[in-house]
């Protein structure tokens, strides 16, 4: 199997992608790039399915109100970890009901409540609003307010994207000034941790795969990362003492030697470290397993090796 194998219904999906007519995300404005994700989602992505509990919330962030949704497969539960989403879209786009059926899926296969976080979007909010409201979430999170209506003993966090980078600067955080209840694991998901045009995968696969140069170029200029600050590029922080891991990347994606990059620097300090690479797909997929069902294979085997992780945690 060659590095560039696609996966057929991968090919499939990027043929009819890259034939449709029309402006690019990266042409429109940040709310019509918005528009078109959410519009896109029921096209590509798997219906939310069965659960007890859909719950919109609100946790207390810096500047106002963070937006969250609790989704969850059982009405009741007994104390336990409970795991916090950071969804993707490059820190621009995305939203709570883009990532909604995955959240769901996380739910049902972990057996675990998930509490997806919809934090403040650049560039009307550019770095370092999101990773300030995304720690604000965990923490609130962590302290089971009443308003959570659980009793919650650990964090699982997890995120896509924009939002692998997020998951990783939050257990950083909540590393060096710790929460009401620690980070048990955390799931980064092929996780933009540093600047992408230093490895090779970007110029491998930044042309006609979804997630592009032009698009890259355009998150980055919205984000408008600060220079020296660790949280833009958490690659290049500190690794020690970091909570079990689960790095899930993509084998066509311009981001795959990132996560590669930071599974390592985790294993080089001795972090357990559980390594998942989907062979043949695309930057994305997660959201994408109605259009790509292969990829449903990819979530369920690191759902299932990140189970294991928070089993052993908890034991």
């Amino acid at each position: 199997m060659t590095e560039h194998y696609t996966r057929p219904d991968v090919a499939q999906l990027l043929a009819m992608l890259n034939m449709l007519p029309g402006p690019k995300m990266h042409d429109l404005p940040p709310e019509g790039a918005r528009a078109i994700y959410v519009a896109s989602k029921d096209m590509v992505d798997l219906p939310l399915g069965e659960l007890a509990v859909v719950r919109d919330l609100e946790a207390p962030g810096p500047v106002g109100p963070i937006p969250l949704r609790l989704f969850d497969a059982r009405a009741d539960r007994a104390a336990g970890p409970a795991v916090v989403f950071f969804h993707g879209g490059g820190f621009v786009i995305g939203d709570l009901d883009t990532h909604a059926s995955f959240c769901a899926e996380m739910s049902r296969q972990l057996d675990l409540p998930v509490i997806a976080v919809h934090y403040r979007l650049a560039p009307e909010h550019p770095f370092p609003a999101a990773p300030e409201d995304c720690e604000a979430a965990a923490r609130w999170v962590a302290g089971s307010p009443a308003e959570l209506g659980l009793t919650v003993t650990g964090l699982v966090l997890a995120g896509d994207s924009a939002g692998g980078n997020l998951t990783v600067v939050t257990a950083m955080a909540l590393r060096d000034t710790p929460a009401a209840v620690p980070v048990i694991a955390q799931f980064p998901i092929y996780p933009t941790v540093d600047k992408a045009e230093h490895y090779a995968s970007y110029d491998l696969f930044n042309v006609g795969r979804v997630l592009t140069k032009e698009g890259m170029a355009w998150f980055d200029a919205a984000y408008a990362i600060t220079g020296g600050d660790w949280r833009g590029a958490p690659l290049h922080g500190d690794h020690h003492d970091m909570p079990p891991t689960v790095v899930m990347t993509a084998g066509l994606d311009p981001l795959r030697d990132q996560g590669r990059a930071y599974a390592s620097a985790l294993i080089a300090v001795g972090v357990p470290v559980v390594y998942r690479e989907a062979v043949g797909n695309i930057h994305g997929f997660v959201t994408m397993r109605k259009a790509i069902p292969s990829a449903q294979a990819d979530v369920a085997g690191a759902l299932a090796a990140l189970k294991a992780i928070i089993a052993e945690a908890t034991a």
